[in-house]
C-alpha cells in the first residue's frame, strides 16, 4: 500500500508515465493545477507555502519510488518538477500568459541546465536529492521573474 501511494504522488498521478518528456509533462500539469487554483481565488504567492507543505511528502514518495525502481533519479518521478514549477509561479507577478510562460520556460531551463548549486543538490541522498535540485531551479526561476517584474518586463 505504501508503494502505491508513493508511486501516485511521485509520478504526479501518472504524468511521469508520459512517453516523451515526463518532466515537461509534470511541469505542464503543475501549470494546469495552478491555473485552476488561481481561477478559484488563489493568489500566486500562496504557491510558496504549498511547496513547503508538499516538500516532505514529495521527498518521501520520490525516495520510495527510486528505491523500488533501483535507480537514483528515475524519469518517471515528476513531483519534483511540480514543486519547482509552483515556486517559479509564486513569483510570476501578474497572472497572464507572459508571466506564466516565462515561469514555465525559466524553470525548465534551470532544471535542464542545472547551474551551481543545482547539480550539487542532486547528490543529496534519496528523495531529498531528487526534489532539492528542482526546488533550487524553481528558486532561480523565481528570482529571475522577480527581477524582470521590477523592470516591468512582463
Amino acid at each position: 500500500m505504501k508503494s502505491k501511494a508513493a508511486n501516485l504522488i511521485s509520478t504526479w498521478f501518472g504524468c511521469g508515465y508520459a512517453p516523451y518528456g515526463p518532466g515537461t509533462a509534470g511541469s505542464l500539469a503543475a501549470l494546469f493545477v495552478a491555473w485552476l487554483l488561481v481561477r478559484w481565488g488563489w493568489h500566486p504567492w500562496w504557491f510558496a507555502p504549498l511547496v513547503v507543505a508538499g516538500a516532505a511528502p514529495a521527498m518521501w514518495a520520490a525516495g520510495v519510488t527510486a528505491r523500488e525502481m533501483q535507480q537514483e533519479d528515475p524519469g518517471r518521478i515528476v513531483v519534483d518538477e511540480v514543486l519547482g514549477q509552483w515556486l517559479a509561479l509564486a513569483a510570476a507577478g501578474p497572472v497572464n500568459y507572459k508571466s506564466w510562460g516565462a515561469a514555465f520556460i525559466l524553470f525548465r531551463l534551470f532544471d535542464i541546465w542545472k547551474p551551481p548549486p543545482v547539480r550539487r543538490m542532486e547528490r543529496l541522498p534519496g528523495g531529498i536529492g531528487i526534489v532539492a535540485d528542482d526546488l533550487m531551479a524553481g528558486i532561480y526561476a523565481a528570482l529571475v521573474l522577480l527581477l524582470a517584474g521590477c523592470f516591468n518586463l512582463y
